[in-house]
């Protein structure tokens, strides 16, 4: 029992500051107004945070969130790559319309600086749980290519996700992110494709 509220005091402390980082900005939110959104205390944030700069590295936290809804609203009838692509789609798209470019900014720096945990690399997460079950699912119902192993296409996939935030961000959100994955993301994944699967499709 401890150690689930110990799970949850960390999980109200991320879904607070995410909110207010969203509502009203990284630099205009404290510390204060996060333990209070959160009904926590002072003592219970540092017990899991250094400082602000720290709750940076739980936006993987929030978008593992993101991938845990979605999982129920995968379809039997979706192959794999469509999985992938209806993945993509959904939280490009929460990203695009409710992420600040300036805090995945920071997110994606900070991850390039730290020498320690690297959160967006944890194979432990939701997302590479869940990459896993899809590609491995698709490879033996013969949807996906087996020439390549299920966590060099994994590897493949989380890459190509992350040089297009790189990129967006880059570019200074110059552009629609989700529309431009709309447009991309399906060509890229059906090279993963098996060949018989392929035919079937031309």
């Amino acid at each position: 029992m401890p150690r689930r509220n110990a799970r949850n005091t960390k999980g109200r402390i991320i879904s607070a500051a995410w909110k207010l980082f969203y509502e009203q900005g990284y630099e205009d939110t404290t510390i204060e107004d996060i333990v209070f959104e959160s009904e926590t205390s002072k003592g219970s944030f540092y017990h899991y945070f250094d400082g602000k700069d720290a709750l940076l590295g739980t936006l993987s936290n929030v978008f593992d969130e993101k991938y845990e809804s979605l999982i129920p609203a995968l379809s039997a009838e979706q192959d794999a790559v469509e999985k992938l692509a209806f993945l993509n789609h959904e939280l490009f798209a929460m990203i695009d319309g409710g992420i600040s470019l300036d805090l995945l900014a920071r997110l994606l720096s900070t991850q390039l600086l730290t020498r320690g945990e690297k959160h967006l690399l944890d194979r432990n997460r939701t997302y590479f749980k869940l990459l896993r079950k899809i590609i491995a699912e698709g490879q033996q119902a013969g949807q996906l290519r087996t020439d390549r192993t299920v966590n060099e296409i994994v590897k493949a996939y989380a890459l190509w996700e992350r040089a297009l935030l790189y990129d967006w961000c880059l570019c200074g959100g110059e552009y629609s992110l989700v529309a431009y994955t709309d447009a991309m993301t399906p060509m890229f994944l059906e090279s993963w494709r098996s060949a018989d699967k392929k035919e079937v499709a031309e």
